[in-house]
């Protein structure tokens, strides 16, 4: 197939997860930087191929393009200025009935996927896994801003249109009936940016401290590798990049959120923004609780005040 001027989200899907259907339009494009062969791969949110063992090639469908743009310049921000290896942009440019189809040429990063390391990391291995994704944060979190702000929306406009759909999503995304009913109450309460100093600034945010977007050394267990994947990144406060890890690898356990904050701040969580960090995750755009808590048995949690004290003791 050619990639078409336009798809829609369902469409695109259906494209994304059928790699035979996009194999050879990506080659294509990977022809005229690589000879190398080209092997598709599935995750992610644009159509991304492994070129040899060097490269990867990131292909976006056109109603992401403010996330190829976040990321280019995300990745020419972080180059070199981070604890971890992150991908070095080598080239960009744009395929597809149009050219609507931006992409990135980026470096292949060492290391084995978090997700699969996790479940045999022994509890002193993990514990170190997230003091590094703390530092990590931290460091990013002290990069100046004002580089980013042309590519992602004003913090309070992004907001606002989480609020206006989140009903809608938590009930697609299965929060449960008791908890749905209580909502709209929850969320007339504070977020975590509303208990900061006044003059906390904005910072980079990329959204993705999660297991699915970090790589492992497994010649050396509880070490991190690399971090990859930036197209999710916004500007706004530091408490949403937070969610990933203390959602995904520390919920249910404070020994592991303390580590990630002492990695962080030099300190354990403040147990004072588990509310207004729920809310926050209740906003967030690929909020899906029923995917995001590690925590078993959250969902019988009678209201929120007591499912924010479980899955963040």
């Amino acid at each position: 197939m050619t990639l078409p001027a336009q798809i829609g989200v369902a469409e695109f899907d259906a494209l994304h997860d059928d790699p035979p259907r996009w194999r050879d339009d990506v080659a294509a494009i990977a022809v005229r930087l690589s000879p190398d062969a080209v092997q598709p791969m599935t995750e992610g949110t644009a159509l991304v191929a492994l070129v040899g063992q060097a490269h990867v090639l990131k292909v976006y469908p056109p109603f992401l393009h403010d996330h190829f743009s976040f990321e280019r310049a995300m990745l020419r921000h972080v180059e070199g200025r981070l604890p971890l290896p992150t991908p070095v942009l080598v080239a960009d440019g744009a395929a597809g009935d149009g050219g609507t189809w931006p992409w990135l040429w980026i470096t292949q990063l060492r290391g084995e996927p978090l997700t699969a390391a996790w479940p045999r990391l022994d509890e002193p291995a993990r514990l170190a896994v997230l003091r590094q994704i703390g530092a990590t944060m931290a460091a990013v979190h002290a990069l100046p801003v004002d580089p980013l702000r042309a590519w992602a929306p004003p913090w309070a406009e992004f907001l606002q249109r989480q609020r206006a759909g989140c009903a809608r999503r938590q009930a697609r995304t299965g929060l449960p009936a008791h908890l749905l009913a209580q909502l709209a109450m929850f969320l007339e309460g504070p977020l975590p940016d509303a208990l900061t100093a006044p003059d906390e600034a904005d910072v980079p945010l990329t959204g993705e401290y999660t297991p699915m977007n970090l790589l492992h050394d497994p010649a050396q267990p509880g070490r991190l590798s690399a971090m990859f994947d930036f197209g999710d990144g916004l500007v706004g406060p530091r408490a949403y990049d937070w969610l990933g890890p203390m959602c995904f690898l520390a919920a249910g356990s404070a020994p592991r959120l303390d580590a990630l904050f002492d990695g962080y701040i030099g300190r354990p969580f403040d147990r004072a923004l588990r509310e207004p960090l729920l809310r926050l995750l209740l906003l967030h755009r690929y909020s899906c609780l029923p995917a995001q808590i590690a925590c078993p048995g959250w969902m019988d949690a009678p209201d929120f005040p007591a499912l924010a004290a479980r899955i963040w003791p």
